[in-house]
């Protein structure tokens, strides 16, 4: 039987049986493990996490682990929540939704533990991670990493609860969705690791969607600003915050896969621009379908008739994305922008409480978009990147809605029906796609 015929957890443990402990203290690399929630779903996947983690620690390595709850877990805890009191208490929704993740340190731990590997599970609140006050949502303020670095120092690994840290209340505060690979990025950083490997169900960083687009190619490196801007324009496959975070601590990121045999080349890196040679014009194509189109139409064209709309939404914490305004006739105006869908009722709410100040004629709203966007460096310091998208949309009869853009993204908005044609004829029309193999 070849190699890769071989299960998973049999690679690994041959792996690391075969690794030898005589590495020199002073030279050890550091290294963050994250495992998600499906590479931790069940038993079985926490031992063949196990074994990759003891593979790490047999080359001589000083290993840190952070985990998700396991699948399913948190939508079940965030689900009893709602059904007792849609609006419950913050501090109490945290105490029960963090619970998944105290139960996976637990248990990885102990999987470590059969396998003769020294470890210790923590809860934020025993590191401490530090937030600030915004439960279900909170921010780290900062991460001590001193009983952390007591474990490494003594061969021991520490096995961290993701998701969770302690707000100033001494209370337990969550990160929000996603927040796992942020408290991985923030603990790789206050243990000055060498790398934080985020562990998933994807084997590195696409191009844009292998689901959609057949074509897609795996990235070897990529930028963090094309990172941080794929991420928030719709990419899945790591958090807009942990991102944001690894660009200002200066955490190089790998993304490889749970469920594949991986050495210390696979997945995709996410580095610093200097650390990159050969740049893409283009590095990737994200999309979007958490946009809802509010237009405002009819409204006074007058100094401040922005501020009168945009001033409430932001007192309501909705976030605006996407703005374009039109010239209308007798001195009247039209907005259009976009906000969250999630959001979009409470926009409504708040805008149809201001009439009286915006004296607008008509609001309107539809849920029937998509957010399709272009990221690369090479937008930078290369002309035509822009007039490429809009020519491809053009010849394909796609209409755009709105556009947005940064000094390294172009967004447009449009039908949601298009989604998939816009997505492959940009993807071609970008150079993005991957060689066909040779037939044989």
């Amino acid at each position: 039987m070849s190699m890769s015929d071989t299960p998973v957890h049999d690679q690994i443990s041959g792996r690391a049986d075969t690794l030898s402990m005589s590495v020199d203290s002073g030279k050890r690399k550091t290294i963050v493990m994250k495992f998600g929630g499906t590479s931790v779903g069940n038993i079985e996947r926490i031992r063949i996490v196990a074994q990759r983690v003891k593979a790490e620690h047999a080359l001589g390595r000083r290993v840190a682990v952070v985990v998700s709850a396991m699948a399913g877990v948190t939508n079940q805890m965030v689900g009893y929540c709602s059904e007792l009191d849609p609006l419950a208490d913050p501090k109490e929704y945290d105490a029960v939704v963090a619970s998944g993740e105290q139960v996976t340190s637990g248990l990885v731990a102990i999987a470590l533990q059969a396998l003769g590997v020294p470890a210790r599970s923590f809860q934020g609140w025993q590191i401490p991670l530090v937030t600030d006050d915004a439960h279900g949502k909170a921010s780290i303020d900062g991460v001590d990493g001193t009983e952390l670095l007591k474990c490494l120092d003594n061969g021991i690994v520490p096995v961290i609860a993701g998701f969770q840290g302690v707000g100033p209340d001494n209370r337990i505060a969550t990160l929000g969705r996603g927040g796992s690979d942020t408290s991985a990025v923030a603990i790789a950083a206050a243990i000055h690791a060498d790398q934080c490997d985020i562990y998933t169900d994807v084997d590195g960083i696409y191009t844009t969607d292998p689901r959609i687009v057949k074509r897609a190619r795996k990235l070897d490196r990529i930028t963090y600003e094309e990172m941080l801007e794929l991420a928030s324009v719709g990419a899945k496959v790591l958090q807009t915050r942990s991102v944001g975070l690894a660009m200002r601590e200066g955490v190089r990121v790998r993304v490889l896969s749970s469920f594949s045999e991986t050495d210390d080349d696979s997945g995709s890196i996410v580095v610093d621009e200097d650390e990159i040679v050969e740049k893409e014009l283009v590095a990737g194509i994200a999309s979007s379908h958490d946009e809802a189109k509010l237009s405002v139409r009819r409204i006074p064209d007058r100094p401040g008739i922005a501020a009168a709309i945009f001033g409430p939404l932001a007192a309501a914490n909705i976030n605006v994305d996407m703005i374009v305004q039109s010239t209308g006739v007798d001195r009247m105006t039209n907005m259009t922008f976009t906000v969250g869908k999630s959001d979009e009722a409470a926009a409504r709410a708040v805008l149809e409480s201001a009439h009286g100040i915006i004296q607008y004629g008509e609001l309107e709203t539809s849920h029937n978009v998509v957010k399709i966007s272009v990221v690369g460096v090479g937008m930078r310091s290369n002309a035509g990147l822009a007039a490429t998208m809009f020519a491809t949309l053009a010849e394909r009869g796609i209409n755009v809605q709105v556009i947005s853009t940064s000094e390294i993204k172009i967004s447009v908005l449009i039908d949601s029906e298009y989604k998939e044609l816009a997505m492959r004829a940009l993807h071609t029309a970008y150079g993005l796609d991957k060689k066909e193999e040779p037939s044989t």
